[in-house]
């Protein structure tokens, strides 16, 4: 497994969690609720974009730089960061409601962008042991292979 199959793969589980998330959305009675939703989602994104950057972006850092691109990825981390956070405080629950579905479309969004055209440089930046190499590191640290 490279690892670009391994963060693909943590982003179909993140996916799913964003639809059942969503689908549950109608029948959350209070602004608690939409919190801990948000603060389930947090850790594990935020692990998620850790490894993206230390595993995957860092090989980019030298194609990317020029074109300013990898600095809208790394922002993209932490505006999603940011986005959940925001949820949490708002207490208005049809709000809370709207936020948390900006905040979900916005981490579908940067998926899309990574595995359309992050993904793929990447696989062309490495050669395929390199790619295997890192996948066994992602594997080692991954909350989802164990």
């Amino acid at each position: 497994m490279t690892i670009i199959d391994g963060l693909v793969a943590e982003h179909r589980v993140f996916l799913m969690l964003f639809d059942q998330m969503e689908r549950a959305l109608p029948g959350v009675k209070t602004v608690d609720e939409i919190a801990l939703m948000c603060r389930l989602l947090e850790a594990p994104l935020h692990d998620h974009g850790g490894t993206e950057t230390d595993l995957a972006y860092i090989a980019l850092d030298h194609i990317l730089h020029q074109q300013k691109r990898l600095t809208r990825l790394y922002h993209d981390h932490q505006e999603i960061d940011v986005l959940l956070k925001k949820v949490e405080e708002i207490k208005d629950l049809p709000k809370a409601r709207t936020q948390l579905k900006v905040a979900l479309d916005a981490c579908r969004a940067h998926f899309r962008e990574e595995e359309h055209t992050v993904f793929p440089l990447i696989e062309k930046a490495l050669q395929h042991e390199t790619l295997l190499i890192l996948g066994r590191v992602w594997k080692s640290q991954s909350h989802l292979s164990k």
